[in-house]
């Protein structure tokens, strides 16, 4: 057990909508990733999304809607909810999400998820 500074993880990849993952809770994977541009439109059937900005500002669109999620915000999903996180600079946000959870909600479109 120690420590583990996000900032350092964050450090070691320059990518964008590619989550990392940075330790294990319970059974989920925890998560950071750089967000720039948009992601596409999608939903999780069957879990709640979780973000939680770390540095700089998203926008989380959900039907009509857009909301500002700043740094030291977190923003939940709910489960079926179609949504889509953009962010107009760079920004650093970290995910839970249990294990095997694709990022886009459909395997065959979802990024791989390496550990550092």
């Amino acid at each position: 057990m120690k420590p583990i500074r996000l900032a350092d993880k964050l450090a070691q990849f320059s990518t964008h909508w590619d989550p990392h993952v940075v330790a294990d809770y319970n059974d989920n994977d925890v998560m950071v990733v750089k967000f720039q541009g948009e992601f596409p439109f999608h939903l999780h059937e069957d879990t709640d999304d979780f973000f939680l900005v770390l540095d700089g500002e998203m926008t989380m669109d959900i039907d009509n809607q857009s909301h500002t999620v700043k740094m030291g915000e977190l923003f939940i999903v709910p489960k079926g909810v179609t949504h889509r996180p953009r962010a107009d600079q760079e920004c650093h946000v970290l995910l839970i999400e249990p294990k095997g959870v694709p990022n886009t909600g459909d395997p065959a479109t979802a990024a791989p998820k390496p550990r550092i």
